[in-house]
């Protein structure tokens, strides 16, 4: 890529997106291209098609996804596989229609088999059954690959696909309904701490900032504040006194699962970096169908919940609710290939945490 090279950015609001234009400003690119959904719905082929051919974009970064956790997965599936299918279909498509030069596609380590072997190899793709709370987003991306693949063979493309491992960072979707884990941790304590230091106000002003249901009212009562917050998990207990600011309070704070899986973290900067970083230097025929990117270290999520709690200052209890589902029990990719590329991860998972939550707590 040239400094002025004209650059697509697909999904420049979302995590991974804002992520990659923030690198790419920072790498000192110039002629960057963005739309926001309103602007244009990438699910709709004659207006991906459309604005292709008007924009003619040299370069393309696809991270544009319906994106959630546990919750959001399970509840809207048809939504997640439809959405995803259709935006990465018509983003492919319309870039092989308009001669792009190179286009990345951000997939998610979700396409391996939920009992794979550990490490994750690229080739273990395809060779067993996927996680069932996560399989719509996993077929959808699984398909994506395989359209850059076959895109490459047929028509001579240089289309590149990256797998990260499960990614935390500046702007992460906070809500609780649709969070991945660890931002769903950092809010859940941020709220906990909230209530055992009896600052129903700090917690009011994060309820409007990151509306929960109909929380996004002017002024949130505190009764209001326990009623929501209870409903998520989050609960005061005040050892039998009524007054609700009691320094004597307990606070419980529930959290989904046994705590057992383990986890693999990359701060989205990091894979920012990778990105660039491949784009610059990689095509297919270095690459293959796709290329894994992660730290190749993991963690539990028990571990991880006490590391956020560290972090935060939270001094509550955390109760883990066996009756929820754990999702895969490991997901570490093997990151063999993109090391011998010559890229490595820079930010440690402390540090990362940090980050998130001082970013977080911004006005």
């Amino acid at each position: 890529m040239k400094k002025d090279s004209r650059i697509y950015v697909a999904g420049h609001r979302g995590l991974v997106g804002s992520a990659i234009l923030r690198k790419l400003v920072e790498h000192g690119f110039t002629n960057l291209v963005t739309r926001t959904s309103r602007q244009l719905d990438l699910r709709r082929q004659k207006e991906t098609e459309r604005f292709f051919e008007k924009e003619r974009p040299d370069f393309v970064f696809l991270a544009a996804a319906k994106v959630g956790g546990i919750i959001a997965n399970s509840t809207f599936k048809a939504e997640f596989i439809y959405d995803n299918l259709m935006i990465a279909a018509n983003i492919i498509h319309a870039a092989y229609k308009c001669n792009v030069k190179k286009l990345l596609n951000l997939g998610s380590s979700c396409i391996y088999p939920k009992l794979a072997p550990q490490p994750l190899k690229e080739e273990y793709l395809l060779t067993g059954l996927l996680e069932p709370t996560n399989e719509p987003y996993a077929i959808a991306k699984i398909s994506a690959i395989k359209l850059c693949r076959y895109y490459n063979e047929q028509y001579g493309t240089d289309f590149i696909s990256v797998m990260p491992t499960n990614l935390y960072g500046t702007y992460d979707n906070f809500n609780l309904m649709t969070s991945h884990v660890l931002p769903a941790l950092i809010r859940k304590m941020h709220l906990g701490k909230c209530l055992r230091n009896g600052d129903f106000d700090a917690a009011g002003k994060d309820l409007k900032k990151y509306p929960l249901g109909s929380s996004g009212k002017n002024h949130i009562h505190k009764r209001d504040v326990l009623r929501i917050l209870s409903r998520y998990g989050i609960r005061l207990f005040s050892k039998g006194m009524k007054n609700p600011v009691s320094r004597d309070m307990q606070v419980r704070v529930e959290l989904w699962g046994t705590g057992n899986p383990y986890r693999e973290f990359l701060h989205v900067d990091d894979l920012a970096e990778a990105c660039v970083f491949l784009m610059e230097r990689y095509g297919s025929r270095e690459i293959g169908e796709f290329v894994n990117i992660g730290t190749g270290t993991d963690t539990t999520i028990r571990d991880l919940a006490m590391m956020v709690k560290d972090i935060i200052g939270f001094d509550g209890e955390l109760v883990w609710d066996s009756s929820k589902p754990d999702g895969t029990p490991r997901k570490l990719l093997d990151v063999s290939k993109i090391q011998s590329l010559g890229w490595k991860p820079k930010i440690s998972l402390e540090e990362g945490i940090r980050r998130t939550y001082a970013w977080y707590l911004r006005p």
